[in-house]
């Protein structure tokens, strides 16, 4: 398990190499941006050890999206703090049921790859994420009511309620799996789309780019691979000249 570090002004990332989940610190209280996996568990409060802080800190969980390796710790957090669990209303039902709709290319292609092998053997170690138990749903640019006060840029394709949270006064943008920098089945490393295997549409996923084209943002957090720090247009020009790796 990676050790967490701080990525941005009262942002910590924490996780693994492979798999990212972030806390935002605002003022005394805190918010999970996503929740990794559900091995995941005791590095949150390993990092809450570390700041100062305790479980009791956190006030909400925020998705960018409802996939397993988003949601892993999103119900402990949720029955042992008592705070909600916040996903866009079109995410719900998988946040709930686990169910996962047909996705636009098999995965079998990328297991020529061994960065595809490694993700799998990481993501069965640490555990299969349960159903979340109770949600609280927002919508499309919705300003959450949350410590950091994250905006919801909707970036559907990888889901159809995937959404990107944009702190405009850190100028700090959390991507989830709207963009990766380091491709989780292929190991490729450089601003991308998720692979076709893990995407609804990737046409959509690259259309939704525009919603977050423009926006202040110097730092992009990813749910997987290192923050990017060269610019939001730059991130933008290497992904749709690469786009559909």
């Amino acid at each position: 398990m990676a050790e967490s570090t701080q990525v941005a002004e009262g942002v910590h990332r924490l996780g693994s190499r492979l798999v990212n989940y972030y806390l935002v610190e605002d003022g005394d209280a805190l918010t999970l941006v996503d929740a990794g996996l559900p091995g995941f568990r005791p590095s949150l409060d390993t990092t809450l050890a570390a700041i100062g802080r305790s479980l009791g800190d956190v006030q909400a969980v925020v998705l960018t999206h409802a996939h397993g390796d988003h949601v892993g710790i999103a119900e402990k957090v949720r029955t042992e703090a008592g705070v909600p669990v916040h996903v866009h209303r079109a995410d719900e039902e998988l946040a709930r049921t686990r169910k996962q709709p047909k996705r636009e290319r098999s995965a079998l292609p990328y297991f020529r790859h061994g960065a595809a092998w490694g993700l799998i053997a990481h993501m069965a170690h640490n555990g299969f994420p349960p159903k979340i138990g109770e949600v609280t749903t927002f919508g499309d640019r919705d300003v959450l009511d949350v410590p950091g006060r994250p905006v919801a840029i909707p970036t559907p394709g990888h889901t159809e309620g995937h959404v990107s949270f944009h702190l405009p006064d850190r100028g700090v943008l959390f991507t989830g799996d709207a963009l990766n920098s380091r491709n989780p089945l292929t190991g490729r490393l450089g601003p991308q789309i998720m692979p076709a295997s893990l995407n609804l549409s990737s046409t959509q996923a690259l259309e939704s780019l525009s919603n977050i084209e423009g926006l202040d943002a110097d730092v992009m957090l990813f749910g997987h691979g290192d923050p990017w720090t060269g610019g939001l247009r730059q991130a933008l020009e290497v992904v749709r000249e690469t786009s559909g790796a």
